[in-house]
Protein backbone atom coordinates (compact mmCIF):
# COMPACT_ATOMS: atom_id res chain seq x y z
CA UNK A 1 0.00 0.00 0.00
CA UNK A 2 1.23 3.54 -0.69
CA UNK A 3 2.47 5.56 2.24
CA UNK A 4 -0.27 7.72 3.79
CA UNK A 5 0.04 11.41 2.97
CA UNK A 6 -1.71 14.44 4.37
CA UNK A 7 -2.71 17.95 3.36
CA UNK A 8 -3.09 20.82 5.80
CA UNK A 9 -5.59 23.57 5.03
CA UNK A 10 -5.21 26.53 7.38
CA UNK A 11 -8.39 28.54 7.03
CA UNK A 12 -10.64 25.66 5.98
CA UNK A 13 -13.81 27.71 5.90
CA UNK A 14 -17.17 27.08 4.30
CA UNK A 15 -16.17 28.12 0.77
CA UNK A 16 -12.69 28.06 -0.78
CA UNK A 17 -10.85 26.35 2.06
CA UNK A 18 -13.47 23.65 2.34
CA UNK A 19 -13.43 23.06 -1.41
CA UNK A 20 -9.64 22.73 -1.39
CA UNK A 21 -9.79 20.21 1.44
CA UNK A 22 -12.42 18.13 -0.36
CA UNK A 23 -10.45 18.20 -3.63
CA UNK A 24 -7.23 16.96 -2.07
CA UNK A 25 -9.09 14.37 0.02
CA UNK A 26 -10.63 12.90 -3.15
CA UNK A 27 -7.10 12.06 -4.24
CA UNK A 28 -6.45 10.08 -1.08
CA UNK A 29 -4.68 12.68 1.04
CA UNK A 30 -5.71 12.85 4.68
CA UNK A 31 -7.31 16.25 5.15
CA UNK A 32 -6.13 18.17 8.22
CA UNK A 33 -8.51 21.07 8.69
CA UNK A 34 -7.75 24.16 10.76
CA UNK A 35 -9.83 26.99 12.13
CA UNK A 36 -9.66 28.72 15.47
CA UNK A 37 -12.67 26.72 16.64
CA UNK A 38 -12.56 23.04 15.70
CA UNK A 39 -16.29 22.48 16.19
CA UNK A 40 -17.01 24.70 13.19
CA UNK A 41 -15.11 22.21 11.04
CA UNK A 42 -17.16 19.15 11.92
CA UNK A 43 -19.67 19.51 9.02
CA UNK A 44 -16.78 19.70 6.54
CA UNK A 45 -14.95 16.78 8.15
CA UNK A 46 -18.15 14.74 8.11
CA UNK A 47 -18.70 15.55 4.42
CA UNK A 48 -15.19 14.39 3.54
CA UNK A 49 -15.65 11.16 5.51
CA UNK A 50 -19.04 10.51 3.91
CA UNK A 51 -17.37 10.75 0.51
CA UNK A 52 -14.84 8.09 1.51
CA UNK A 53 -12.00 10.34 2.62
CA UNK A 54 -10.26 10.87 5.93
CA UNK A 55 -10.35 14.16 7.80
CA UNK A 56 -9.17 15.56 11.12
CA UNK A 57 -10.36 18.89 12.54
CA UNK A 58 -8.07 21.08 14.64
CA UNK A 59 -8.70 24.22 16.61
CA UNK A 60 -5.60 26.38 16.25
CA UNK A 61 -4.89 30.10 16.34
CA UNK A 62 -2.40 30.36 13.49
CA UNK A 63 -1.10 33.65 14.93
CA UNK A 64 0.32 31.85 17.97
CA UNK A 65 3.70 30.25 17.36
CA UNK A 66 3.42 27.51 19.99
CA UNK A 67 0.07 26.35 18.62
CA UNK A 68 1.33 26.19 15.05
CA UNK A 69 4.47 24.29 16.06
CA UNK A 70 2.38 21.77 18.01
CA UNK A 71 -0.06 21.40 15.12
CA UNK A 72 2.69 20.38 12.71
CA UNK A 73 4.31 18.11 15.29
CA UNK A 74 1.04 16.30 15.87
CA UNK A 75 0.23 15.83 12.18
CA UNK A 76 3.70 14.60 11.32
CA UNK A 77 3.96 12.21 14.27
CA UNK A 78 0.39 11.01 14.65
CA UNK A 79 -1.30 11.28 11.24
CA UNK A 80 0.86 11.29 8.09
CA UNK A 81 3.66 13.25 6.39
CA UNK A 82 2.48 16.52 4.89
CA UNK A 83 2.60 16.59 1.10
CA UNK A 84 0.82 19.94 0.78
CA UNK A 85 0.15 22.91 3.04
CA UNK A 86 -2.42 25.51 2.02
CA UNK A 87 -2.59 28.86 3.82
CA UNK A 88 -6.03 30.30 3.15
CA UNK A 89 -6.83 32.68 6.00
CA UNK A 90 -8.85 35.72 4.97
CA UNK A 91 -8.57 39.06 6.75
CA UNK A 92 -10.47 41.43 4.51
CA UNK A 93 -11.73 44.54 6.26
CA UNK A 94 -12.49 48.02 4.95
CA UNK A 95 -11.87 51.24 6.87
CA UNK A 96 -10.77 54.68 5.79
CA UNK A 97 -7.21 55.40 6.80
CA UNK A 98 -8.34 57.82 9.53
CA UNK A 99 -10.67 55.19 10.98
CA UNK A 100 -8.14 52.34 10.87
CA UNK A 101 -7.16 51.72 14.47
CA UNK A 102 -3.88 50.23 15.62
CA UNK A 103 -5.83 47.20 16.82
CA UNK A 104 -7.42 46.63 13.41
CA UNK A 105 -4.15 47.06 11.53
CA UNK A 106 -2.28 44.75 13.90
CA UNK A 107 -4.99 42.07 13.86
CA UNK A 108 -5.19 42.02 10.05
CA UNK A 109 -1.39 41.80 9.80
CA UNK A 110 -1.29 38.97 12.34
CA UNK A 111 -3.97 37.00 10.49
CA UNK A 112 -2.74 37.42 6.93
CA UNK A 113 1.01 37.92 7.32
CA UNK A 114 2.31 36.62 10.65
CA UNK A 115 0.14 33.49 10.52
CA UNK A 116 1.31 32.89 6.95
CA UNK A 117 4.94 33.13 8.04
CA UNK A 118 4.47 30.68 10.92
CA UNK A 119 2.62 28.22 8.71
CA UNK A 120 5.14 28.51 5.89
CA UNK A 121 8.14 28.15 8.20
CA UNK A 122 6.82 25.00 9.84
CA UNK A 123 5.87 23.54 6.45
CA UNK A 124 9.41 24.14 5.21
CA UNK A 125 10.88 22.50 8.31
CA UNK A 126 9.03 19.23 7.77
CA UNK A 127 9.26 19.14 3.97
CA UNK A 128 12.94 19.98 3.47
CA UNK A 129 14.30 16.69 4.85
CA UNK A 130 12.11 14.84 2.33
CA UNK A 131 13.00 17.16 -0.55
CA UNK A 132 9.41 17.47 -1.74
CA UNK A 133 6.11 19.16 -0.98
CA UNK A 134 3.80 21.97 -2.03
CA UNK A 135 3.11 25.17 -0.10
CA UNK A 136 0.35 27.44 -1.43
CA UNK A 137 -0.51 30.89 -0.08
CA UNK A 138 -3.86 32.31 -1.19
CA UNK A 139 -3.40 35.83 -2.53
CA UNK A 140 -5.90 38.51 -3.47
CA UNK A 141 -6.25 41.59 -5.64
CA UNK A 142 -4.91 43.48 -2.63
CA UNK A 143 -1.68 41.48 -2.89
CA UNK A 144 -0.86 43.48 -6.03
CA UNK A 145 -2.36 46.92 -5.49
CA UNK A 146 -3.82 48.90 -2.65
CA UNK A 147 -7.16 50.68 -2.80
CA UNK A 148 -8.95 53.26 -0.73
CA UNK A 149 -10.18 51.70 2.47
CA UNK A 150 -7.86 48.71 2.36
CA UNK A 151 -4.62 49.96 3.89
CA UNK A 152 -4.56 47.22 6.51
CA UNK A 153 -5.60 44.38 4.20
CA UNK A 154 -3.34 45.39 1.32
CA UNK A 155 -0.37 45.86 3.62
CA UNK A 156 -0.81 42.38 5.05
CA UNK A 157 -1.39 40.74 1.66
CA UNK A 158 1.64 42.50 0.18
CA UNK A 159 3.66 41.03 3.04
CA UNK A 160 2.29 37.55 2.39
CA UNK A 161 3.18 37.81 -1.28
CA UNK A 162 6.73 38.84 -0.39
CA UNK A 163 6.97 35.87 1.95
CA UNK A 164 5.81 33.53 -0.81
CA UNK A 165 8.35 34.95 -3.27
CA UNK A 166 11.20 34.67 -0.77
CA UNK A 167 10.28 31.11 0.13
CA UNK A 168 9.93 30.10 -3.52
CA UNK A 169 13.44 31.34 -4.29
CA UNK A 170 14.91 29.62 -1.25
CA UNK A 171 12.97 26.36 -1.28
CA UNK A 172 12.40 25.76 -5.00
CA UNK A 173 15.98 24.60 -5.63
CA UNK A 174 15.52 22.19 -2.73
CA UNK A 175 12.44 20.51 -4.18
CA UNK A 176 9.66 22.46 -2.46
CA UNK A 177 7.06 24.07 -4.72
CA UNK A 178 5.82 27.40 -3.33
CA UNK A 179 2.96 29.11 -5.15
CA UNK A 180 0.86 32.25 -4.69
CA UNK A 181 -2.42 32.23 -6.64
CA UNK A 182 -4.04 35.66 -6.85
CA UNK A 183 -7.81 35.44 -6.46
CA UNK A 184 -9.06 38.51 -8.32
CA UNK A 185 -12.81 38.70 -8.03
CA UNK A 186 -15.77 37.88 -5.84
CA UNK A 187 -16.13 34.28 -4.67
CA UNK A 188 -19.44 32.43 -4.39
CA UNK A 189 -19.90 32.66 -0.62
CA UNK A 190 -22.73 33.39 1.77
CA UNK A 191 -21.03 36.70 2.61
CA UNK A 192 -21.14 37.89 -1.02
CA UNK A 193 -24.70 36.61 -1.47
CA UNK A 194 -25.99 38.42 1.61
CA UNK A 195 -23.86 41.57 1.49
CA UNK A 196 -23.59 42.27 -2.25
CA UNK A 197 -26.75 40.91 -3.91
CA UNK A 198 -26.18 42.90 -7.10
CA UNK A 199 -22.72 41.41 -7.47
CA UNK A 200 -24.00 37.95 -6.61
CA UNK A 201 -26.40 38.07 -9.56
CA UNK A 202 -23.34 37.64 -11.77
CA UNK A 203 -23.27 34.00 -10.68
CA UNK A 204 -25.89 33.17 -13.30
CA UNK A 205 -23.41 34.12 -16.02
CA UNK A 206 -20.27 32.68 -14.38
CA UNK A 207 -19.33 36.15 -13.20
CA UNK A 208 -18.08 35.17 -9.75
CA UNK A 209 -15.54 32.55 -8.78
CA UNK A 210 -16.72 29.05 -7.97
CA UNK A 211 -14.79 27.68 -4.93
CA UNK A 212 -14.71 24.20 -6.49
CA UNK A 213 -13.00 25.60 -9.58
CA UNK A 214 -10.43 27.43 -7.45
CA UNK A 215 -9.76 24.16 -5.62
CA UNK A 216 -9.19 22.39 -8.92
CA UNK A 217 -6.48 24.91 -9.83
CA UNK A 218 -4.81 24.34 -6.45
CA UNK A 219 -4.77 20.61 -7.09
CA UNK A 220 -3.25 21.18 -10.53
CA UNK A 221 -0.53 23.35 -8.98
CA UNK A 222 0.29 20.50 -6.63
CA UNK A 223 0.48 18.05 -9.55
CA UNK A 224 2.75 20.15 -11.78
CA UNK A 225 6.02 18.53 -12.86
CA UNK A 226 9.00 20.34 -11.43
CA UNK A 227 10.30 21.32 -14.88
CA UNK A 228 7.16 23.48 -15.27
CA UNK A 229 6.30 24.95 -11.87
CA UNK A 230 4.16 28.06 -11.62
CA UNK A 231 4.77 30.49 -8.80
CA UNK A 232 2.05 33.07 -9.35
CA UNK A 233 -1.12 32.97 -11.42
CA UNK A 234 -4.27 35.06 -11.55
CA UNK A 235 -7.69 33.48 -11.14
CA UNK A 236 -10.59 35.74 -12.11
CA UNK A 237 -13.97 35.51 -13.84
CA UNK A 238 -14.02 36.19 -17.56
CA UNK A 239 -15.86 39.50 -17.07
CA UNK A 240 -13.65 40.89 -14.28
CA UNK A 241 -11.73 44.02 -15.26
CA UNK A 242 -8.05 44.29 -14.41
Amino acid sequence: MPEPRSVLVVGAGDATGGAIARRFAREGLIACLVRRHAEKLEPLAAEIRAAGGTAHAFGCDARVEAQVVELFRHIESQIAPLEAVIFNIGANVRFSITETTERVYRKVWEMAALAGFLTGREAARVMLPRGRGTIIFTGATASLRGREGFAAFAGAKFALRALAQSMARELGPQGIHVAHPVIDGAIDTAFIRETFPELYRRKAEDGILNPEHIAEQYWQIHCQPRDCWVHELDLRPWCETF
